[in-house]
């Protein structure tokens, strides 16, 4: 092989591990909250994992939960149970 094609195999290899990177970062992999920021607008809304999806995007909180709040699948902000 040449050195031209030898490039050309290490580019398509580098965007393709790079598109990976996009597509498990678009998909949560690398989200370690129990919620997601969902942009709406001008503005963001936090919503758990286990949302109901009955539950429109507007009912759910714009701020994040404390350190010892969770979000509950219909939208309120709770406070954890121990």
């Amino acid at each position: 092989m040449t050195s031209k094609n030898t490039l050309k195999y290490i580019f398509i290899a580098a965007v393709i591990v790079l598109a990976g990177f996009a597509l498990a970062d678009s998909l949560g992999y690398f989200n370690s909250k129990p919620y997601t920021a969902v942009s709406h607008g001008s503005h963001v809304h936090y919503v758990p994992e286990d949302r109901d999806p009955n539950v429109s995007i507007d009912k759910f909180p714009q701020e994040e939960p404390g350190p010892r709040e969770r979000i509950s699948p219909t939208g309120q902000i709770v406070p954890i149970e121990e």
